[in-house]
């Protein structure tokens, strides 16, 4: 009863605190710490057996590094050889170094002092992968270069958590090493990647066969736990095992089934496990020591960022990109809350100092988000004062055709328009789109097309068509707004990215708007239906149906969109009203295509 207490507090706990976490952008690792934090004993201290917590959570460790030794195909891992293995060794080794020192300095023995460092390297895979992804910055230099860091940060961690319980504090803090014991690493390597491949892999296979979802899970579990209790049993991490058997996995076509079934029991675990650490964190620390824990916490972030800035340069990125990728990986990681732990449990760190460091980690964690979003929202102004070129001075045009946005959309519209003969103005507000398409000997102005005094210029008073293809939402509303302010007799047809920025052109006047994926959508769907065995012409009928549907049920809901229950309950009703129309229509078209009735012939 007092397991089943506990468990109810923890899971009410995370339900409370990690969403509204999340909502602040935060990161959930964040959520699970703060939730820790508040039902251990330095919070309300409902809930006990903090340390037992911990031990049973580190099975979320165990699946999460066998999950990494997933993502580790040959393949994808080949091809960010360069950043992986480049930057990420660089950053590693330079960055453990430097923090290896500080502790040096501050009377550490030099064996503490460089697992402290590698602790202190390690950065927030979940918290940077989510914040850049939630930007769109993945695929920019600086998302591809903290990918492939983050990765070999990950992939690092294995063979020190490994070693951890062949190390041992000797005289004077010495570390003792039995080369007997690293014998026993290569062998297990040995055994398990060439055993995996003729065994564990035939063996899924024909569980996957069988088409029991269930146990194939259960076979997924089994085979991480057995390969965690075998590294286990000869005295290496359990970690370990469970990384090796992703890893001999990585290239099987039954990766991804493996992951899915693994995702749910490793974000619960793991989100236990960092609960776990926060019942475990000594808030004592912060409150007796603020100054020092505040300190370190700065220094760390500042540290990183300086070291990762330092290396950026000399690869060779730009000023920009170096300084996003430093801020971005500047924060303590949650690898270091398992390092630390393991260490305390293995008695090769003193758990004063684990607590210390933790809370450093911890404060990392908390001011890392507000740092990239300041830091990015500085850069971006320093950078628009800068970098961007003034706005071109455009001599009065007396073309035809208005184009404002010519990005993928709007180049499209200026292709045939230049075919057909008929000449436009094409106005961009990206200076690195206007460079682009300059480069190819495109004709286009640089400047915001909602500027009234550069749609006189650009001849809106003469023209008889305002295209409107900015892909912003709130540009393109408001470049709609002057338009249809100053020049109301002139006609617009506009792009909109979905049915709330085609309800707030409606509300301007605009009336020709079509949907930029729409039309594309309904070509891709008479594909698959042909695809599925469908004739061309019902096919084409079919989405001719749904298009002539979902245009009248545009319409309607344009009449309620003001009212937020009303649009709610077109869009419940949508659905079995687009049914009832298609089996209308099928049964007219039985009807017609019956016989006739010829007997009175």
């Amino acid at each position: 009863m007092l397991l089943v207490k506990q468990i109810a507090l923890l899971l009410l706990a995370a339900v409370v605190i990690v969403p509204f976490v999340q909502k602040l952008r935060l990161g959930s690792v964040l959520g699970y710490l703060i939730a820790g934090m508040l039902v251990g004993p330095w919070g309300l201290g409902v809930a006990d057996h903090a340390e037992a917590t911990l031990e049973f959570a580190e099975l979320g460790v165990v699946l999460l590094l066998f999950v990494i030794g997933l993502e580790l195909e040959p393949a994808r891992l080949w091809a960010l050889r360069g950043p992986v293995f480049g930057l990420g060794t660089a950053q590693m080794l330079i960055t453990t170094a430097v923090a290896a020192g500080v502790c040096r300095l501050a009377g550490l023995h030099f064996s503490t002092s460089v697992l402290v460092g590698f602790a202190l390297a390690l950065s927030s895979t979940a918290l940077v992968m989510a914040s850049l992804e939630e930007r769109g910055e993945l695929t920019q230099r600086y998302g591809r270069e903290a990918f492939s860091i983050l990765l070999f940060q990950d992939v690092a961690v294995i063979p020190v958590l490994a070693l951890l319980p062949l190390l041992a504090p000797g005289n004077a803090g010495e570390i003792s090493f039995s080369w007997s014991e690293a014998g026993k690493i290569a062998l297990l390597v040995g055994v398990v990647l060439g055993g995996g491949r003729f065994i564990i892999r035939p063996a899924l296979n024909f569980i996957a066969m069988q088409e029991n979802r269930e146990i194939f899970t259960a076979a997924t579990l089994l085979l991480v736990i057995a390969a965690a209790l075998g590294t286990s049993l000869i005295g290496l991490s359990m970690s370990l095992g469970a990384f090796l058997a992703g890893v001999i996995l990585a290239d099987s076509e039954l990766r991804h089934e493996l992951e899915a079934d693994i995702e749910p029991f490793k974000g619960l675990l793991m989100g236990l496990f960092f609960m776990a650490v926060g019942m475990n964190a000594d808030i004592g620390v912060l409150i007796e020591k603020p100054a020092l824990v505040l300190g370190l916490a700065g220094l760390l972030l500042a540290g990183k960022t300086a070291v990762m800035y330092a290396i950026s340069r000399v690869s060779g990125a730009p000023n920009d990109s170096a300084q996003r990728l430093a801020v971005s990986i500047s924060q303590g990681g949650e690898f270091a809350f398992v390092l630390l732990t393991a260490a305390v449990a293995q008695h090769v760190l003193r758990a004063s100092l684990s607590d210390l460091l933790i809370m450093v980690v911890t404060l990392s964690l908390l001011a890392a988000p507000l740092l990239m979003a300041a830091h990015a929202r500085l850069l971006d102004l320093w950078i628009a004062r800068t970098a961007a070129p003034e706005y071109d001075t455009i001599e009065p045009q007396n073309h035809p055709a208005i184009i404002a946005g010519f990005g993928r959309f709007g180049q499209i519209v200026g292709r045939v328009l230049r075919m057909s003969g008929i000449p436009f103005t094409a106005l961009e507000i990206s200076y690195e789109q206007v460079d682009f398409v300059r480069k190819y000997g495109g004709k286009i102005f640089y400047g915001d097309a909602s500027r009234l005094e550069l749609l006189k210029a650009a001849g809106a008073k003469r023209a008889r068509l305002f295209v409107l293809a900015i892909d912003d939402v709130k540009a393109s509303v408001e470049t709609a707004r002057v338009v249809r302010q100053h020049f109301p007799a002139l006609p617009i047809v506009a792009r909109a990215r979905n049915r709330v920025h085609y309800f707030r052109l409606r509300d301007l006047g605009v009336e020709v708007i079509h949907r930029e994926v729409f039309a594309a959508s309904l070509e891709t769907t008479t594909d698959a239906l042909k695809a599925l065995g469908m004739n061309d012409a019902d096919a084409k009928h079919a989405v001719a149906l749904f298009r002539e549907h979902d245009e009248q049920l545009l319409a309607q809901q344009y009449s309620v969109h003001e009212n937020e229950d009303e649009l709610i309950q077109t869009t419940k009703q949508a659905a079995e009203q687009l049914q009832e129309v298609f089996e209308q229509d099928a049964a007219n078209r039985r009807v017609t295509a019956a016989p006739q009735n010829t007997s009175d012939l």
